[in-house]
């Protein structure tokens, strides 16, 4: 289904713009061409007719969320990387190690944005990989799409496609054949119904998810000041704005995967920002 992208631009740098002739993945062609009645079962179909999904910007309406800034994904990439549970990579990698057949894994990417969660694990994992990258925003989409890695850990091969679609509408369908589901930065702006839906997909499909970087409710500034408790509070408030679980998700998860009769581990991953980091603080 997919091809390596041809681009001048590093592996792992997001390039300035997207456009029609950047890339030369056959995921982001499929993603070009697809009408509406062809996207994957499940995945959320939101492109309308006529649209050219991979080469509309900024235009949101008011029927649609507000998008992410690559420029913001950007900036977060290296705290999010330093942040991340590597306690949870090698349990991961004995049940991957462990799947029938030789095909290879496949990995479903949720809500993807520019596609660091890939960039970060990808390296990390032995064998060849095949990347689903899914999110609503055909711009973010691109940016994940010529920015992935190419090579696994030894050196086999990993490919991409992309799927623009909606987490919430998520069904197992989306997932058939899936190895792993991951997702960064994404359980606290799930409503319970949303993670309820998440789980059961998983579920459903059969296959561990490795979900990370969930705001957990915790902010601690040093030096302190009087209004820290305040600001923490007002994070938190914000957080949980029109229904999302916020600082909630995190136990959320864990019940609604637990009830559907997964193993739950969790691990801290908690951002610790300096003065090298006066840019994204």
């Amino acid at each position: 289904m997919t091809s390596e992208t041809t681009t001048t631009t590093p592996v792992g740098a997001i390039p300035a713009q997207p456009g029609p002739t950047d890339v030369t993945d056959a995921g982001v062609a499929r993603e070009r061409e697809q009408e509406p009645s062809e996207v994957i079962a499940g995945a959320g179909p939101v492109v309308r007719p006529g649209e050219r999904a991979t080469v509309r910007l900024r235009d949101t309406g008011p029927e649609e969320p507000p998008r992410y800034a690559p420029e913001w994904l950007e900036l977060r990439e290296s705290a999010d990387a330093a942040a991340r549970a590597h306690d949870l990579l090698d349990p991961l990698r004995i049940r991957l190690a462990n799947l029938p057949g030789k095909a290879g894994v496949v990995v479903h990417d949720l809500g993807c944005g520019t596609g660091s969660m890939g960039r970060w694990l990808a390296p990390r994992l032995d064998g060849s990989q095949h990347w689903i990258l899914h999110d609503r925003d055909p711009y973010l989409l691109h940016f994940a799409a010529v920015a992935s890695p190419r090579a696994a850990a030894d050196g086999s091969r990993v490919t991409v496609e992309t799927r623009r679609g909606d987490v919430a509408r998520l069904t197992p369908d989306a997932l058939i054949g899936a190895s792993l589901v991951t997702a960064s930065a994404l359980l606290d702006v799930l409503t319970r119904e949303e993670i309820d839906t998440l789980a059961a997909a998983c579920a459903g499909a059969g296959c561990p998810a490795l979900l990370t970087l969930s705001v957990a409710g915790r902010v601690e500034l040093t030096p302190s000041h009087p209004l820290d408790a305040e600001l923490a509070e007002a994070f938190n408030a914000h957080q949980r704005r029109g229904g999302m679980l916020g600082p909630d998700a995190v136990t959320a998860a864990c019940e609604a995967f637990a009830d559907r009769g997964a193993t739950v581990k969790v691990h801290p991953s908690p951002w610790r920002l300096g003065p090298d980091e006066k840019a994204l603080t």
